[in-house]
């Protein structure tokens, strides 16, 4: 009963979010039929709005279990919605370790897990969003799962309610973008943060080469050939400059 009641409940919301944002603004997703349909997936994602882990998956037409924040699930309602959702908790900018067994459990019953390894919405930047360094938290997942990794690229949906409501009245409603992209595999195996922060700076990488330069922030063509790593929370001083690595020697 319970599983019934989580599927209904997905689906609803699923085709609500795909009336909502088709009605307010202009849908354009790329590369939805690159995401594998019946094997593990792991997609991977910046973070643009609170929008984007119902709007990636209303995107597509099999279930995505998204990873967030544990503080949503703490609430009363909110919390039973998020879970019956499908949606699973992680202690942000930790080494939440129970997070990430429950993603390696649902890949390992063929799940698709939705991961943003930013583990926070990006840098507002003028109308962009500019990515964050990165946590290696999606690419210890792909390590000890094998699961194909789909790259996300999300532009546009950092809507301002109730502006898009006017926007929508007056016939100029924002493009929102979803462009997935072609999965691979992280056959490196994991032997310690090293290797996973490779991972993780090669996996953003091909999320950035399908944003707009604006988006890409720390991402970007300054930090060409370095491994750009996260080691601090945004919110603290040190968090705004990333740590860039040399690429380990081969």
């Amino acid at each position: 009963m319970r599983a019934r009641i989580s599927s209904i409940l997905y689906r609803v919301c699923t085709l609500l979010t795909r009336a909502i944002v088709g009605s307010l603004s202009r849908l354009e997703v790329v590369g939805r039929e690159l995401v594998p349909r019946d094997v593990p997936v792991i997609l991977v994602a910046n973070h643009v709005h609170l929008l984007d882990p119902p709007l990636v998956a209303a995107c597509l037409s099999r279930r995505v279990h998204p990873m967030a924040k544990r503080e949503l699930f703490e609430i009363p309602l909110i919390g039973w919605f998020f879970h019956a959702y499908g949606a699973f908790p992680v202690r942000r900018f930790s080494a939440d370790m129970g997070a990430l067994r429950v993603a390696r459990n649902l890949l390992r019953e063929g799940e698709a897990v939705l991961m943003f390894p930013e583990g926070t919405r990006g840098v507002r930047s003028g109308a962009a969003t500019e990515l964050r360094p990165a946590l290696p938290g999606s690419a210890v997942v792909a390590q000890m799962t094998k699961a194909l990794v789909v790259p996300v690229a999300i532009t546009g949906s950092n809507v301002q309610i109730p502006a898009v409501f006017w926007q929508w009245a007056v016939g100029r409603r924002p493009v929102i973008r979803v462009q997935f992209g072609e999965p691979f595999a992280i056959t490196e195996p994991a032997r310690g943060g090293g290797t996973a922060e490779a991972e993780t700076d090669r996996l953003m990488r091909r999320i950035a080469a399908m944003l707009p330069e604006g988006y890409r922030g720390v991402y970007g063509a300054a930090t060409e050939g370095s491994i750009v790593v996260s080691r601090e929370a945004p919110g603290r001083a040190a968090a705004a400059a990333p740590d860039v690595e040399a690429p380990p020697a081969d």
